[in-house]
């Protein structure tokens, strides 16, 4: 079978997008297609259907190619939740924790575990498209590597570098790339494409022209900004920096940004909301008292969140949004802060102890080492929606209502005796039409009842489109032992 792998002259410069709407086109052309990033850093992460855990762009880019999730598509998954410590998931599972001590030889234990992943999922399909990580050109993580030319060289695929033009110096990027690194990864690369372009590309033909001189590397494209990409969820934090809301005559939904916020996509369908300005609240910046909703997101790291929360008073402009009879909604590890305890006894996320969370729903948290990965259906605010569950809590409620019932006859959440305080273990559920139309009416506001997964759906086919028009993808399949 035949693999192809995007890397990037840097992070952010937009391989995951790239990725899903390269899986998109060549799905909608009739070939079978599979996503897989060998190694991936990042606190937002999908349950699949056999319990396990994986990073959300491997997620969308499973919807993009349209088959079901499977943790072969990202064996390797860090969880950061201290400066330097990550959690560390090796196909769906939990195998501990990485300090930076350790890191590199952790990693290049774990290459046979890669490339095992690899192999299976190319003798299913057509086609592997594979994402790297960070950069090529950090050459200083080289050793060990299995995100980038590690992984590339030992499995024999051959590689496109991915340049952003958008934040400039796009062609000392690329060309820098090819001075860094050594003959033999250079020799991976078979050539670049230009994205985030604005304006007209006939201004940068000299430059397009100049980077196949000085890298040696054939261009097979240079892709527009697609605004497309801006109704597709994303998995990087540093986007949260970007577009902190404030329009005027919508509701205001603001959600502190936690140094371990995880799975903030829970936001996406909100943001789609024609009536709904959804504010990132950055550290040094109070909740604006004007908030319809507050949503404490979900975290990797709830006690030091909780802390981090105090030291930036974060938690006395919650509580005199309570006193207002302002709305807050808590998911996961921000369900967990809402009530009264959290514990840690065996220093899960760090030394053991005990911290009080904000005492405005009568539960007590304790964390453990068995992690709760699983779909869930069921209904809360009077809708039925579909989630995951996706946490190491065990959160007990002493009494009052939960927030969701749950198939299985269990029970989920919590919300307080007034119904303004609302605390749940599920991600997702947002993106229930009938649900998200409940919770905004509540706010006073109308939702414009679209579809979410029918909006990231039609995205994603816009994104191919765009993909099939500017970037030459016949080029692209050449370079693969695809054969039709």
């Amino acid at each position: 079978m035949a693999g192809l792998m995007l890397q990037g002259t840097g992070s952010d410069v937009g391989k995951s997008v790239l990725v899903a709407g390269l899986c998109r086109a060549l799905a909608n052309r009739g070939l079978k297609v599979l996503p897989f990033k060998p190694q991936n850093m990042s606190n937002n992460a999908a349950v699949t259907p056999e319990g396990g855990e994986i990073g959300r762009a491997q997620a969308l880019q499973a919807l993009a190619a349209r088959v079901p999730l499977h943790v072969d598509m990202n064996p390797v998954l860090l969880k950061p939740q201290a400066d330097r410590t990550s959690q560390l998931v090796v196909h769906g599972e939990v195998r501990g924790t990485l300090g930076s001590a350790n890191f590199r030889e952790a990693r290049r234990s774990l290459l046979p575990e890669v490339l095992a992943s690899y192999r299976r999922l190319e003798a299913r399909c057509d086609l592997v498209v594979v994402e790297g990580a960070g950069s090529p050109a950090e050459i200083n993580l080289r050793a060990g590597d299995i995100a980038n030319m590690g992984f590339a060289r030992e499995a024999a695929v051959p590689v496109v570098l991915v340049g952003d033009i958008d934040r400039g110096g796009v062609i000392a990027a690329v060309a820098g790339t090819r001075a860094v690194i050594d003959s033999e990864d250079a020799a991976m690369i078979r050539g670049f494409l230009i994205n985030k372009f604005r304006g007209d590309p006939a201004l940068f033909a000299d430059g397009y022209a100049a980077i196949e001189r000085l890298s040696g590397w054939r261009g097979y494209g240079v892709m527009p900004w697609a605004h497309a990409v801006g109704r597709l969820p994303s998995e990087d934090a540093v986007v949260l920096e970007r577009g902190l809301g404030g329009g005027s005559g919508k509701l205001l939904v603001a959600c502190p940004i936690l140094p371990r916020i995880a799975n903030f996509d829970d936001l996406d369908p909100l943001r789609q909301e024609s009536g709904v300005d959804v504010a990132m609240i950055p550290p040094g910046t109070p909740i604006p008292a004007e908030a319809a909703l507050i949503v404490l997101p979900g975290s990797k790291a709830t006690m030091a969140d909780m802390a981090f929360m105090r030291a930036e008073g974060w938690d006395i402009d919650v509580l005199a949004h309570h006193r207002r009879g302002g709305m807050i909604l808590g998911i996961c590890g921000g369900y967990q802060m809402l009530g009264r305890t959290i514990a840690d006894p065996l220093g899960i996320e760090g030394a053991p102890g005990e911290i009080a969370g904000l005492g405005l729903l009568p539960v007590d948290t304790v964390l453990g080492n068995r992690k709760a990965l699983r779909e869930v259906s069921g209904k809360a605010l009077g809708a039925m929606f579909d989630g995951y569950e996706m946490h190491m809590g065990v959160t007990e409620r002493e009494n009052g209502v939960p927030f969701a019932l749950l198939d299985g006859d269990r029970t989920d959440g919590a919300v307080d005796a007034a119904g303004c305080v609302m605390g749940t273990y599920c991600h997702g559920l947002l993106a229930s039409t009938p649900l998200r139309a409940e919770l905004l009416a509540r706010l006073g506001g109308r939702s414009d009842g679209l579809d979410h997964h029918a909006g990231v759906d039609a995205a994603l086919d816009e994104l191919a489109a765009e993909m099939e028009r500017h970037l030459d993808i016949d080029g692209l399949l050449a370079l693969t032992e695809y054969h039709a």
